[in-house]
């Protein structure tokens, strides 16, 4: 089990960062959208995919059962959203490659 103190100090920021269901995530996360975007490791799948899927499984975690090592990611999740957000683009949003990167870390700034 984590340091619940790790997960509680991240909780209220990823809550806040992180407002797509995991249903919503999963089915973002199979678009050809969500794979054209983001920086590609050997595998061929960017970071923000990668982190995407393990996004989903912290949503289906309970809190209590979450570990440290899901609590660092969480505060990764937290920095690049907030990051990226920063970065907002002055034109067309609905359909930019910034928003579907966001989208891939559990973040759609259209439901903000």
């Amino acid at each position: 089990m984590s340091d619940s103190t790790a997960v509680d100090e991240v909780w209220k920021d990823w809550k806040d960062a992180v407002n797509m269901t995991a249903s919503e995530l999963e089915k973002w996360l199979d678009t050809e959208e969500s794979q054209e975007v983001g920086q590609k490791d050997d595998g061929g799948e960017s970071v923000g995919h990668a982190s995407g899927r393990r996004i989903i499984k912290i949503l289906g975690t309970k809190k209590a059962d979450l570990s440290d090592s899901d609590a660092e990611h969480m505060r990764k999740v937290v920095g690049y959203v907030h990051r990226h957000l920063a970065q907002k683009p002055s034109s067309d949003i609905e359909h930019s490659k910034w928003r579907y990167s966001l989208m891939n870390w559990g973040h759609d700034p259209l439901k903000d």
